[in-house]
Order: structure tokens, then C-alpha cells, then sequence
């Protein structure tokens, strides 16, 4: 019986994740010609067209969609048997790293975490996603190799490790009025203010503490990202809650902003980093792991 090609079985997994001969070219160094033909290879091995088109882009077959979790899952048992050591040769190793994460860390940790890996291992890719719902669910598929966030709804299963905390304070522009007296609770109330939620959510842990204080806030102004919540200060009399260790990144935006202490006693926000057993021991993940830690650090 003649075996598998596993060059094919790498392939229809890039095809898979990508959803574009183009994409997954680019995943595998391949011309996107190249990539043409290995797809060719792949739809006469199954009999089937594996990805068609659909409008602009192209889908997955029903067999294609049901082989994907056992494709995914032969190309992890074949990387673990070529790198069964303890130790993984950095300066050869050739692997994308998927991280979905916000923009904050990506501002703040991205760069360092970037340069850490290329001294080390030069042949890595470093792939930042966006936040989004069902994160343990991207983690079981091995879509993503790590998730880095402080609010993670994650199955039992998933392994999680503490990075840092940090705490929320305020953020106004210069000449806001909230700068003419002390800062209280009820002058903190008095005007709008911004939340990030990639879930579109107003109300959060200020809100729960606030309540305390038998004080309500409104959020006149719901955003994915802080980033785009920044830019929204300087010509308004929005107040915006953000993470205190990003502070000195906004700051060299040059932008006319003013840091203020939130008047009430907020809980530590602690960020984590999570990933699927299966990658417990891969060497790679492993470092992977730790050069982020130690990045956090």
C-alpha cells in the first residue's frame, strides 16, 4: 500500500485554516502557482474539490469540513514525533505562532515579544489575531496556540498561567473639567465616559463598585479597541477607564491627555495566558511560553 504523501496532509491543513490557495501559500513559502497545483494533488488524492468557489473567496466542501479536526490533528502528532526531545533546535525551527490578544498588549508587549523570538529563533512567524467570542473553542480546533487576555471563558480543560496585573485609570484630555476640583465619585459620574468591550457591553466592574456608592455612569460610547477609544478624547468631555501600564505607550502619541487616579478602590486585573493540553509537550509551544512570560516580565 503506498503511504500518504505529508506534504499533502501539511498542505490541506494551510488550505483549511486559510480559506485561500494565497494565504496558505504564503503560510507554507510557496508560490501561490505552486500552491495551485498542490491543491490539484490534493482533490485528486480525496476525490473531492476540497475548497469552491464562493463569490470572491473560496468554502470548504462538506468533506473537506469534516475531515479538518483530523487533518489538524495528524499534522500535530507528525510535528511531535520530528521534535520528541526536550529541547527544540530555535535557530531551524519554522512555525507561525498564532496569539489572539487586544491591542493594548499587542502595543505595549508586541515589538519586544517580536525581537525575543527573532534573536532566538529566527525562522518563526509571529501572527497576532483579534479578540473575539469562543476562545477555548479556537484552542481545541488549534486555530490559535495561545490566548492572552484578562477575561477568558475557557473550558476545564485549558491550561491557563498568570503574566502580570494591572489596574484601571482614568483618561481625559488636558483642560477637562473634571481637573478643576478633587476627583470624587460623584464628579468621576458626571460625565460620559467610554467602554471597550469586543462584545459591545457597557457596564463592567466600574459599574459594580460604582453601585456601592449608590452612583450610576453613562457610557455614551461603545468600542472594540482602546486605541480608537483614545482618539475620541481630545475633542470631547468623554472619560475613558484604561489599563494603567499603557499608560507611557498613549503618552508618546503626543496626544494632549491627562491621567487621573479612578476614586474608588477597583479590583487588580490580572492577564493570562492559555492554551490546549495538546501542547503541553511540544517543545516549540513551550518556548513559545516561556519567551512570552518572560517578555511580560
Amino acid at each position: 500500500m503506498q503511504l500518504p504523501d505529508m506534504n499533502l496532509l501539511v498542505a490541506l491543513d494551510a488550505l483549511l485554516d486559510e480559506g485561500s490557495v494565497v494565504g496558505a501559500a504564503q503560510r507554507m513559502n510557496l508560490s501561490p502557482a505552486a500552491m495551485s497545483r498542490t491543491l490539484g494533488r490534493i482533490r485528486e488524492a480525496l476525490g473531492d474539490p476540497v475548497l469552491v468557489r464562493a463569490g470572491r473567496g473560496l468554502v470548504p466542501t462538506p468533506r473537506a469540513l469534516a475531515l479538518r479536526d483530523q487533518v489538524r490533528a495528524l499534522v500535530e502528532q507528525a510535528g511531535l514525533v520530528f521534535n520528541s526531545a526536550d529541547n527544540v533546535d530555535l535557530s531551524r525551527l519554522e512555525r507561525t505562532f498564532n496569539v489572539r490578544t487586544n491591542d493594548l498588549f499587542i502595543a505595549l508587549y508586541g515589538a519586544q515579544l517580536l525581537h525575543m523570538m527573532q534573536d532566538q529563533a529566527p525562522r518563526t512567524v509571529l501572527r497576532f489575531v483579534p479578540e473575539s467570542h469562543g476562545d477555548d473553542l479556537v484552542l481545541r480546533q488549534g486555530h490559535i496556540d495561545l490566548v492572552v487576555s484578562s477575561s477568558i471563558e475557557l473550558g476545564p480543560e485549558i491550561k491557563v498561567q498568570h503574566l502580570f496585573d494591572t489596574h484601571f485609570v482614568g483618561l481625559a484630555r488636558e483642560r477637562h473639567p473634571i481637573f478643576d476640583t478633587p476627583i470624587t465619585p460623584e464628579s468621576f459620574v458626571r460625565y460620559p465616559q467610554i467602554s471597550v468591550s469586543r462584545r459591545g457591553r457597557a457596564n463592567g466592574p466600574i459599574d459594580v463598585e460604582l453601585a456601592s456608592f449608590k452612583l450610576h455612569r453613562r457610557v455614551a460610547l461603545i468600542t472594540p479597541s482602546f486605541h480608537s477609544a483614545m482618539f475620541s478624547l481630545p475633542a470631547s468631555d468623554l472619560i475613558l477607564p484604561m489599563p494603567a501600564n499603557i499608560l507611557g505607550n498613549v503618552l508618546e502619541f503626543g496626544l494632549p491627555l491627562r491621567a487621573f487616579e479612578i476614586p474608588m478602590p477597583l479590583e487588580k486585573v490580572r492577564v493570562m495566558q492559555a492554551w490546549h493540553p495538546r501542547f503541553d509537550n511540544d517543545p516549540a509551544h513551550r518556548w513559545l511560553r516561556r519567551t512570552l512570560k518572560a517578555c511580560c516580565q
